[in-house]
């Protein structure tokens, strides 16, 4: 049985390191994540969609498209974690 490390199976399938089509995959694994995060919360709350839309002032499918990680720009994160209680840190490396 053959091993795979982690950083082969991406060159493979997404690209080498910093190639345009490896930063795509890693930018929408980011925001997959974000979204995941976003939404375990708001359930965590027992919070509808709905409800977190009106508490940010925008609608539904807003929130939908977050959590969904269509629409993770760092001012929508961080408008819709401060509503469900949630922090963000920067830190260096």
């Amino acid at each position: 049985m053959k091993k795979y490390k982690a950083k082969d199976l991406l060159d493979e399938r997404y690209g080498q390191k910093d190639s345009d089509r490896r930063e795509k995959f890693r930018d929408n694994a980011y925001s997959y994540y974000f979204g995941e995060i976003i939404r375990s919360r708001r359930k965590e709350l027992n919070m509808s969609q709905e409800k977190l839309a009106e508490i940010v002032g925008k609608k539904r499918p807003y929130i939908s498209r977050v959590e969904n990680g269509e629409d993770v720009r760092i001012s929508n994160l961080l408008l819709v974690a401060s509503a469900l209680g949630l922090t963000i840190q920067l830190t260096t490396k």
